[in-house]
């Protein structure tokens, strides 16, 4: 049986739902079934064998999306693995070391006892919605400092653990 992998997300300028997608884009890669969703879509987690949810950071916060997913998911996400991540530093301090995860992240990781957080570089274009995203575009502050091999490697890890768990209790399946 495959597992199914629910990516989720929560965004405002798209970036983070392009971290998403390659997320799921290497999951399918490593043999399982994901499929990727906005997190505002998403009613129930039942479904899925286990869940990566990500965030756009805002002024320091989660998406309300994202936040509301964890608060509608509760049981269900507690009872799966689930993986976190958050997008949004303009900088490359996401690539030189380990970021806590913010307030709300770091409810969601100990409420759903998640495997792990982490946080990768954000992204902030010139058609970027909202006042104080253009205005930090404009000032020269925006950019992309996504970095996609650390986010694939990053979801290797997440396919390779889940599929060695699988293999491990396959009269469960």
């Amino acid at each position: 049986m495959t597992l199914k992998v629910l990516v989720a997300y929560a965004t405002k300028n798209r970036s983070t739902a392009d971290i998403a997608r390659t997320i799921a884009d290497v999951l399918r890669d490593e043999g399982l079934e994901a499929e990727l969703r906005p997190a505002s879509d998403v009613g129930d987690v039942r479904a899925y064998d286990a869940v990566v949810l990500g965030s756009a950071l805002y002024a320091g916060r989660w998406h309300k999306d994202a936040r509301r997913f964890v608060r509608r998911g509760g049981r269900a996400l507690a009872k799966r693995p689930v993986w976190l991540f958050s997008s949004g530093p303009l900088d490359a301090s996401a690539g030189e070391r380990d970021l806590p995860p913010v307030p709300a992240a770091r409810r969601a990781l100990i409420r759903l006892d998640a495997r792990e957080h982490i946080t990768f570089g954000g992204c902030l274009r010139d058609d970027a919605e909202g006042r104080i995203a253009r205005m930090i575009v404009k000032s020269g502050k925006g950019g992309d400092h996504r970095d996609f091999g650390q986010i694939a490697a990053w979801a290797r890890r997440i396919g390779g653990t889940l599929r060695a768990e699988a293999a491990l209790q396959p009269e469960e399946r």
